[in-house]
């Protein structure tokens, strides 16, 4: 098979690790820089150009769009997905997953263990939201912050309304949530491939950290997911739609709370730390994956 990875730099560790599993299959690895892929609508189909030529011959793909170009990144895998290649995450997934306010909607509909939100556009009712999720401290979250950026600790209703009145302001939106104290800077990356558990962490932020992103610092260890998590995290991925994601979630006396399902999570910390195979279960899925799509061509 002929297997690209879109990213838009080859030395990432997750793109590096994918290509090698790739490679170590037998199949033929390409990485494709999907901001320059140019997408070609005619009366002859959708097409992909990259470097001036046609790509014809992709079997599947394995998305890794950055946050900050969503768009035209989502773009790029449903063109793809039109030319009849196989996406290891599908496009609408993707767009879901980055919308953090629709994220979470589609997570309390689920009827998903959460963290109490809370989001508004009336500036002079802050008071009123912080009411819904609780007293402070509260956590503010800027709705495009990623990896821990743009995520503050308000310690007081006054600070939090000073807050959230100085991102209205600037006309930024911002989701407000309650602040689980019991789960003492921490939470968990459950890794779901394709309707399974195949890994999962624990992220402890460094001491006075709120945040336990490991770009922020932090530090992770393997963990044996509870029932009721691993649970959670199947029920998240699947309400988002991915068959590749990393759900984050944290620990309270109320059980497992969902805080974000990621839909290009990192392969680095959790290979680490739990010593699988993330990559080669990945190229090991898309391989089942196309056999059961050669088969159903075959039958029908």
């Amino acid at each position: 098979m002929k297997i690209a990875v879109l990213s838009r730099n080859p030395n990432l560790y997750s793109t590096k690790k994918l290509v090698e599993a790739i490679d170590q299959r037998g199949h033929e690895s390409l990485i494709l820089d999907h901001m320059k892929c140019d997408i070609i609508m005619d009366g002859h189909g959708p097409s992909v150009y990259y470097n001036g030529e046609s790509l014809t011959d992709i079997e599947a793909i394995i998305p890794r769009i950055g946050a900050s170009v969503t768009f035209y990144g989502t773009a790029v895998v449903r063109q793809f997905e039109m030319m009849g290649v196989f996406s290891a995450v599908e496009s609408l997934a993707i767009t879901r997953s980055r919308d953090k306010l629709r994220s979470l909607q589609v997570l309390s509909r689920a009827g998903l263990g959460m963290t109490k939100t809370a989001f508004t556009n009336y500036s002079r009712e802050e008071n009123n939201v912080l009411e819904h999720v609780g007293s402070a401290p509260v956590i503010i979250k800027l709705l495009e912050g990623t990896q821990g950026l743009g995520v503050i600790l308000a310690e007081t209703n006054k600070a939090a309304t000073s807050v959230v009145e100085a991102f209205e302001s600037l006309k930024t939106r911002v989701i407000i949530q309650e602040f689980i104290a019991e789960a003492g800077g921490a939470d968990i990356r459950a890794f779901v491939l394709n309707g399974e558990v195949i890994g999962a962490m624990k992220r402890q932020g460094k001491e006075g950290e709120f945040r336990s992103n490991l770009h922020r610092g932090g530090n992770a260890t393997v963990i044996k997911l509870s029932k009721a998590e691993k649970s959670t995290a199947l029920s998240a991925a699947k309400a988002m739609g991915l068959s590749i994601a990393g759900v984050d979630m944290l620990q309270s006396k109320n059980g497992p709370l969902v805080l974000e399902v990621n839909s290009s999570p990192g392969l680095e910390g959790i290979g680490r730390a739990t010593g699988v195979d993330i990559a080669g279960k990945i190229i090991a899925f898309i391989e089942e994956t196309a056999k059961k799509k050669r088969k159903s061509k075959v039958s029908g």
